[in-house]
Parts: structure tokens; C-alpha cells; sequence
């Protein structure tokens, strides 16, 4: 049985877990592992598809309602034997057997989590209420991308899981940061009183191909910007910091966090740190040195500070983040160009 690794008193479940389905235990017939990922249109969703595809035991069911994700993103598989689409949305119900959930649908820009703070808080909370009545009716194991938000504008730093973080409640971003720390909530809630399989990942900044181009996020507004000529326009006052996770990266870590015994939560993130002027440097020399950085007014709530904690993924999971930023920047120049129909320079 997974064991509680932060957070709060340590307290094993009072009921074991649910049985799963009486194939996982057939002698003559070994059935693949069908793994569920909501949200798997997007942006960490289809690459973590395309690393549980490579698995030829696993079946893979995405659902999406492609409010960020993209059908495209999913193209290589769609007509595989071993993977399904379905257009769903996570805050009605969703009738399927499967032995693994991969909770990740979410919107995570702030665009558009502000666009929409009501959907975003209602598929926080009443999609991860539908995906663990999924989990305790099937006997699943799920997984939540709980954030780095669930800190807020931290005042310890780094962040460990057990910092239990600083969040304004009624601000324009709380419908994502409390939103989450209420699913964190739902998911110990239902590991305790009716023994669920959980696992908890807390994830930092994540960039690579297949971001929204214009999301709203600063990796991906840089290399934008750079590419169209546009000057880098970062918020005031340039010292905040982030620490910047390659995608390759976090999905090892969310399959290492899902195969283990722990529950998490854990922080799954690169602890390298770069204030946002650094970032803008960087981008610029790597991508356009002909383009200037300006300065704009921030936005309400923004934390100063982001670095993750990640003692406990490396004693727990063995998981550290190989990807230096930059070395991954520019392959997401690459993807960018593709897309936006930019060819480099000679």
C-alpha cells in the first residue's frame, strides 16, 4: 500500500483499496493496462501519451474537451489499436473501465484560466470528484497534476512539500491555485475514507513543442516574440524567478511518480533558477539578438519566487530533471518555426 511521503499527519487508510477488474488476476489471459489520461490533447498531456504508447501492454483513453488541448497534438495515434480519443469533459461524469488515471485536465495559462475562472475551479473540483467516483468504482489508480501554484507567492524558499504555501483566496488566479489545493484535498480525502489508490505530483514550469504559441506563458510569449521580431516584454521587475522543467523531463517523472508507493505529493520540477530578465537574455541571444526587452506592468498576485524542493523525488523516485534550458529552448525554436511558418536565418 502507497505510504504518505508530506503534508499533514501521516495516516494509513482505514479501508484497502478497491478491487480492480478480475482480469489483472486471470492466469491463462493477461490483459494490457488500460490507462486513462484526461487532458491528453495537451500540451504535457499528448507527450505523456506518446511515452505510455511506446509500452506495447498499453491501452491509452484520452479524454479532452479541447478548451487548450488539440486534437493534433494526438495525430501519430489516432487509428492506432491500442489508443482511443474521446471528446469529453471531465465535469460530467465518465462511464469507462480502465486500471490507470492520469488526471491532467486543466487549463494552466493564465489566459485562460482567467478567461474562464468559473470552469476553471469547476473542472478543479467537480472533475476530480468525477474522476475518483471513476477510480473507487473501478479499483483504479490516479494520479492528480496538482502545480507549483498550490504555494502561491511563497515565502519559503525553495518550496518543499510540506511548505503549505501562501494564497489569496479571492484573487483573479485563485480559481487555479485554490482550485488545485481542493482537488489535492479531494484526493487524500478519498485515499483515507475509501482507500483509493492516489498519487499527488506538484508540477513547476514545464516548456517544450507543442505549447500553446500564445498561451500566456513566458517561455513560450519569449520564443514567440523573438521569432515574429516582436520585443520581449517582460513584466515589472524583472527579478522574479522560475525554474523551467523540459517536457521529456516531467513526463518521466509523472510515470515514475504513478509506478511507485508513494502518494505524493511530490515536487516535480528543475530547480535550476532564472529571474524573468535572464530568461528574456537568454532568448534573445539564442533566437533573435536583433529584438529588445521591455519592461510591462506585472500582474495581480504574481509570485516573486519559484524553485522547487525536489529532495524527495530524488530519495523516492529517482528522478531528477537531464535537461538544461538551454538545451531545450532550442528545440522548442524549432517546433515554433514549424508552426508559425518562420524559417531561420541564414
Amino acid at each position: 500500500m502507497a505510504t504518505d511521503s508530506s503534508n499533514g499527519e501521516h495516516q494509513t487508510t482505514t479501508k484497502p483499496p478497491p478491487l480492480p477488474s478480475p482480469l489483472r488476476n486471470s492466469k491463462f489471459f493477461q490483459s494490457n493496462m488500460r490507462i486513462l489520461v484526461t487532458g491528453g490533447a495537451g500540451f504535457i498531456g499528448s507527450h505523456l501519451v506518446d511515452k505510455l504508447m511506446e509500452n506495447e501492454k498499453n491501452e491509452v483513453i484520452v479524454a479532452d474537451n479541447y478548451f487548450t488541448g488539440s486534437k493534433d497534438n494526438l495525430r501519430k495515434w489516432i487509428g492506432h489499436p491500442r489508443f482511443e480519443l474521446i471528446r469529453h469533459d471531465v465535469t460530467e461524469p465518465l462511464l469507462i473501465e480502465v486500471d490507470q488515471i492520469y488526471h491532467l485536465a486543466c487549463p494552466a495559462s493564465p489566459i485562460f484560466y482567467k478567461y474562464n475562472p468559473v470552469k476553471t475551479i469547476k473542472t478543479n473540483v467537480i472533475g476530480t470528484l468525477n474522476m475518483l467516483g471513476l477510480a473507487k468504482r473501478v479499483g483504479a489508480r490516479i494520479l492528480l497534476t496538482s502545480t507549483s501554484e498550490v504555494y502561491g507567492d511563497p515565502l519559503v524558499h525553495p518550496q518543499p512539500e510540506t511548505y503549505w504555501g501562501n494564497v489569496n483566496p479571492i484573487g483573479v488566479r485563485s480559481c487555479y491555485d485554490e482550485g488545485k489545493r481542493v482537488a489535492e484535498t479531494l484526493m487524500f480525502d478519498y485515499h483515507r475514507q475509501h482507500g483509493i489508490e492516489i498519487r499527488i505530483a506538484r508540477i513547476f514550469n514545464t516548456y517544450g513543442p507543442r505549447m500553446n504559441i500564445d498561451d500566456g506563458r513566458v517561455v513560450s510569449n519569449f520564443i514567440a516574440q523573438a521569432l515574429r521580431g516582436e520585443p520581449l516584454t517582460v513584466q515589472k521587475p524583472g527579478t522574479q524567478t522560475r525554474s523551467f522543467c523540459y517536457v521529456s523531463d516531467m513526463v518521466d517523472g509523472l510515470i515514475r511518480l504513478m509506478e511507485g508507493e508513494h502518494t505524493g505529493p511530490i515536487n516535480i520540477g528543475n530547480p535550476g533558477e532564472f529571474t524573468m530578465l535572464e530568461l528574456a537574455e537568454t532568448v534573445k541571444e539564442l533566437i533573435n539578438p536583433d529584438v529588445e526587452i521591455h519592461m510591462v506592468e506585472n500582474t495581480p498576485d504574481d509570485p516573486r519566487q519559484r524553485k522547487p524542493d525536489i529532495t524527495k523525488a530524488k530519495e523516492l523516485l529517482g528522478w531528477e530533471p537531464k535537461v538544461k534550458l538551454r538545451d531545450g529552448l532550442p528545440l522548442m525554436e524549432e517546433d515554433f518555426r514549424l508552426r508559425l511558418g518562420v524559417s531561420k536565418k541564414a
